[in-house]
């Protein structure tokens, strides 16, 4: 039996049809289903806890939507980051953002964390070119079950936080494993360290 290719949908059909509905995003066209487990969904809250307290702290002009996707314009792409950290006076200049939760440009993005599951894949490299062709400064990758490809995370593999910082147009990347602190550039004063989150 021959498998028909999956129907493809623009980024605006996605929006209507999906916007609502967390366990999905857009790659391509292509509809891609996200399976958070429970311990996902408590590294993901982890995160977001921890980076308001830095937030609230140092009185930033951030905050971290409940729900939020990333429209990539010229495709029909549409991402969902498990942790987003919006600088909201940049919101002005968002043109979707008024109406529904929809981030278009790179300069309204201060953090994005994805915390790695089954589709691994599109973490590791899909994202971060987007990621980094939208002007994001920094990008973590949370592999609490150290499933990344070896070429990622190192052998042996083991549970790694990969944040990515944006140099030019390009993001430099740096590894914590275990008791490593991690270093963040939006975040400098930031103390936790990979065991922590893992932990959760």
């Amino acid at each position: 039996m021959v498998q028909s290719p999956p129907k493809l949908i623009t980024a605006n059909e996605f929006i209507t049809q999906y916007g609502d509905n967390n366990n999905y995003e857009l790659i391509d066209g292509e509809l891609i289903e996200m399976e958070p487990t429970g311990p996902h969904e408590q590294v993901s809250s982890f995160i977001g806890r921890k980076l308001n307290v830095e937030i609230d702290r140092k009185d930033l002009p951030y905050f971290i939507p409940h729900r939020c996707l990333i429209k990539l314009l010229g495709t029909e792409t549409a991402f969902r980051p498990d942790v987003i950290v919006l600088d909201q006076t940049q919101l002005i200049n968002e043109p979707l953002w008024q109406n529904e939760p929809v981030i278009t440009s790179g300069k309204s993005i201060k953090l994005i964390a994805e915390v790695v599951s089954t589709n691994w894949q599109n973490d590791y490299a899909r994202k971060v070119e987007d990621y980094a062709l939208l002007g994001i400064p920094e990008y973590w990758i949370v592999d609490y079950l150290g499933i990344g490809g070896r070429e990622y995370i190192g052998k042996p593999k083991q549970p790694t936080i990969t944040i990515c910082t944006l140099v030019g147009d390009e993001y430099e990347k740096q590894l914590f494993q275990n008791h490593d602190q991690l270093v963040s550039s939006i975040f400098p004063d930031l103390k936790l360290t990979a065991k922590q989150v893992f932990l959760v």
